[in-house]
């Protein structure tokens, strides 16, 4: 890192003529390539693909953009420009052929998260920032958290992939106290000099290797969260993997670790005693007593009774408590707090059948999360698998899927997969050219199978986009089928949305 860049701290600094080569015009690029002009830096932007809208609010700002369709070369105007400092948005991988050629000149190279650190004082005493990563939960547990400490009476903002882009929230003009900040591997990746209040890693499990390259450099990333940690380090306890994490952290001298699971709570720990939510990590007597959150009677009446969901509710309680943030808080926060669309969701329960829409579960380990919430199910599964084998997550469920509805480009994988590991289980393939038919056909075939009892559970375990919009149009697409057959159930003598019950398998 060159002196100069080193030296950057403060919004307040002098980051004048300074030239900045900021990678990708989305929305982290431009809200990059703005920043730094309101600094009075001298900027050019590299992008992939043109976007007129965003060209010409740049183009008033005096920021140059230059169009790179070719990802293996170097424009020539890059080289000419000489910048002194790369920042780079969360979609152009370390093997990216700008980011070696910087690399390879020695380059210092930030993402906006570290940009954004260095930029927090602008509105006077610096927020505290918390940081929320892992493979899954992140969006349920940054919401949570930011909650908890509103209720709390802080001024706080949820923030990065969440709510508003952090480079946003500095420049507020009122400012926050706290930014709940929800970060992928790909931005913690780039960070330097970030040192939280507090950081969770809430589980690891195999994702983005793509980007990342290997399954070690992508948890090397998610591990640095805890890096600089001021005051808690918060890991899972069901998930040993972010406990070494945080044992390999260089942190704040009394940073402490702060581990939360749904079991009887360690000194130290979060956990469930009796079914109740108890903190025995943020008081003075820890050893021999414990302080009460909440119950799980509050968080199923909020629809976060599953355990992952009960597991996310403790990790924001954790970072909440870091802070100060007081017990009747968290309670105040978690009876009023409603979860995301797509996560979990109750579309419907009729006729003794749940409906339920996690279409947010686009990987193998959010839908494993998913399908352990319920007894008996009737499995939504499949999609675009990425090269993800998803035989595991079969075998570990074959016992609680009754039946499974198998979608998606990929299906003959989830096929082989039943065929191999689940040969009890009844599989339904919806092979239909008509893509806006996919969801109806589901629907219509978990209809004739689904038993008293049954949860009909859409948990793809695989992403989107062969056959949706995006994961929130698979769910709704799904809501929008079950709404209209609970619709024409409801103009008939009874209803069609299960049969007869029948003993438990």
């Amino acid at each position: 890192m060159s002196a100069r860049t080193d030296a950057l701290t403060s919004w307040h600094d002098d980051w004048s003529g300074l030239r900045v080569a900021v990678f990708g015009l989305g929305m982290t690029g431009f809200a990059v390539a703005d920043t730094l002009a309101e600094l009075g830096a001298d900027v050019l932007v590299i992008a992939g693909r043109p976007d007129a809208d965003r060209e010409r609010i740049l183009e008033v700002l005096g920021v140059p953009v230059e169009i790179a369709s070719d990802a293996d070369a170097v424009p020539e105007r890059l080289v000419e420009f000489a910048p002194e400092l790369v920042v780079t948005s969360p979609g152009y991988a370390p093997h990216h052929a700008l980011l070696r050629w910087a690399a390879d000149a020695g380059l210092p190279i930030w993402g906006d998260i570290e940009l954004a650190w260095r930029l927090r004082d602008k509105t006077g005493t610096p927020s505290q920032w918390v940081l929320v990563t892992g493979t899954n939960g992140k969006t349920t547990t940054t919401q949570l958290a930011a909650h908890m400490f509103a209720q709390g009476g802080v001024r706080v903002a949820p923030a990065g992939n969440i709510g508003i882009p952090v480079l946003d929230a500095v420049r507020d003009p009122e400012g926050f106290e706290v930014l709940v900040v929800e970060i992928s591997s790909y931005q913690l990746h780039f960070t330097h000099t970030v040192s939280p209040l507090a950081a969770v890693v809430l589980n690891i499990a195999e994702d983005h290797l793509d980007w990342h390259g290997s399954f070690d450099a992508y948890r090397a990333a998610k591990g640095r969260a805890y890096e600089r940690v001021q005051r808690a380090c918060v890991y899972n306890l069901a998930d040993p993997a972010t406990e070494r994490l945080v044992e390999q952290a260089d942190v704040i001298d009394g940073a402490r670790a702060i581990g939360f699971g749904v079991d009887v709570p360690g000194p130290s720990n979060l956990g469930v005693v009796d079914g109740i939510l108890v903190d025995r990590a943020f008081l003075d007597d820890r050893r021999n007593s414990a302080l009460e959150l909440a119950t799980l009677d509050d968080l199923r009446a909020r629809n976060l009774g599953a355990r992952h969901l009960v597991e996310d509710v403790l990790a924001a309680a954790a970072l909440a408590r870091a802070y100060g943030v007081e017990p009747a808080a968290i309670r105040e926060a978690i009876t009023t707090f409603t979860p995301d669309r797509h996560r979990n969701e109750l579309v419907l329960s009729e006729a003794g059948v749940m409906w339920v829409d996690d279409s947010k579960a686009t990987n193998t380990h959010a839908a494993q999360a998913s399908l352990s919430a319920y007894r008996s199910v009737v499995w939504v599964v499949g999609g675009l698998l990425k090269g993800v084998d998803i035989s595991p997550l079969v075998a570990a469920h074959a016992d609680r899927v009754r039946s499974a509805i198998v979608i998606g480009v990929d299906r003959d994988e989830v096929l082989r997969a039943f065929a191999q590991h689940a040969p009890g289980v009844r599989v339904i393939e919806i092979d239909v050219r008509d893509t806006s038919e996919v969801m109806p056909e589901v629907v219509a075939r978990a209809s004739e199978v689904a038993l008293d009892g049954d949860t009909v559970l859409l948990a793809p375990a695989a992403a989107s986009m062969d056959q949706f919009d995006s994961y929130g149009d698979r769910g709704d697409k799904f809501r929008a089928a079950v709404e209209r057959m609970a619709q024409r159930g409801a103009g008939q003598d009874a209803s069609n949305l299960g049969g007869d019950s029948e003993p438990e398998r």
